[in-house]
């Protein structure tokens, strides 16, 4: 059986607060981070961590339409 994985789009207090219980729960957990964010400790503590690019925090990438669209194809 393969790990459930949570991917946080979420930054700061509130990623470690998900990704403190997450794997609390057995969950193995996935950051997504822009320049903003390299150094932040959530980024540091997920299991995984991927970089979205951008000047913008990953949370504001996430609302851009036309952005999620490229990512996907």
């Amino acid at each position: 059986m393969t790990q459930k994985r949570l991917l946080i789009a979420n930054r700061g207090e509130i990623a470690l607060r998900i990704i403190r219980s997450a794997k609390e729960m057995g969950l193995y957990t996935i950051a997504v981070y822009s320049d903003v964010d390299t150094d932040s400790l959530h980024v540091k503590r997920a299991d995984e961590s991927y970089y979205l690019g951008g000047s913008l925090p990953a949370e504001n990438l996430f609302l851009k339409q036309d952005y999620n669209l490229y990512q996907v194809n």
